[in-house]
């Protein structure tokens, strides 16, 4: 069955959400409508509609003069086996000593790394977007200056992968936190397919906002893995939350706005140690001042 997507862009959520809107009264109509917020500091917002039969392009073309958007952009989809072209898209991901992979690829797991099974069907996390790859990797560096986390918080947690990663190398008390549950289950599951169950604790929390959170707390480490307006609202709270000469990994962070985000979290005793680019992503290597 062909799929066809319409997409545009215009400025404001209010106008956004009522394209949106207006949009499930064309006919033939959309199977599905997503408006979301363009994360790279323009204010623009994007508009999309899927659809099983070709859309009406002279409705669309109405639609957008009268929400002030840009023209629709109307693509027809080829079929696709996705699970096939998942499989072949996302390789298997090396991190230093850690190595991502999925079910498919478990025969090509090196003996001498740090295997981390997540499936690509799981939450956002897998290993391959370039700000789960930092932190990771930043992880990596620290583990190799000798530093020992007994107490580690991963905030925003998507699939877990990262407190997981540090339950692999070390012993102590992993917690890992995520708002929306979903995710908290998919964490869950993946450290049962990992024969972790029980390693990590797995909460749903906003930041910090948890007693279980604050009662492990200061941490030795703590992950955010998330973008920068949290990450900016949460300076406070990490740096609160986070021992004397304890690290946070930060990441979801364009590069152009990493700066901001360095300087937010010096104001709060936090000093950049190690800074590492990933096409447009940039994670933050922090330590807090003793």
């Amino acid at each position: 069955m062909p799929t066809f997507t319409a997409l545009t862009t215009l400025t404001g959520k209010a106008k956004a959400e009522a394209l949106g809107d207006a949009m499930e009264r064309l006919t033939p109509e959309p199977t599905g409508i997503g408006v979301f917020e363009v994360e790279d500091g323009s204010g623009l917002w994007e508009v999309g509609g899927y659809f099983t039969e070709a859309p009406d392009e002279a409705g669309l073309a109405l639609l957008a003069a009268m929400h002030e958007a840009k023209p629709f952009a109307v693509s027809e989809l080829p079929e696709t086996d996705w699970v096939a072209h998942v499989r072949r898209e996302l390789a298997p991901v090396e991190a230093g000593r850690f190595f991502v992979y999925g079910s498919h690829d478990a025969d090509k797991v090196p003996g001498d790394k740090i295997p981390l099974l997540i499936e690509a069907a799981m939450a956002f996390g897998t290993g391959h977007h370039g700000t789960t790859l930092g932190c990771l990797r930043a992880l990596d560096h620290l583990i190799d200056t000798g530093f020992t986390g007994a107490k580690v918080a991963d905030i925003g947690c998507g699939t877990a992968v990262l407190a997981m990663a540090a339950a692999r190398v070390w012993d102590g008390q992993f917690m890992a936190s995520d708002i929306d549950q979903v995710a908290v289950e998919v964490a869950e599951a993946n450290l049962k397919a990992n024969d972790m169950g029980g390693q990590v604790t797995c909460l749903e929390a906003a930041g910090f906002d948890h007693p279980d959170l604050k009662a492990v707390a200061p941490y030795d480490l703590i992950f955010a893995n998330i973008l920068k307006g949290p990450l900016v609202a949460l300076s406070p709270d990490i740096a609160a939350n986070l021992r004397k000469d304890g690290f946070a990994i930060l990441s979801g962070i364009l590069n152009e706005q990493a700066d901001d985000v360095i300087a937010v979290y010096a104001e709060n005793g936090l000093t950049l140690r190690r800074r590492d680019e990933i096409g447009e992503w940039t994670t933050l290597l922090l330590q807090k001042e003793s």
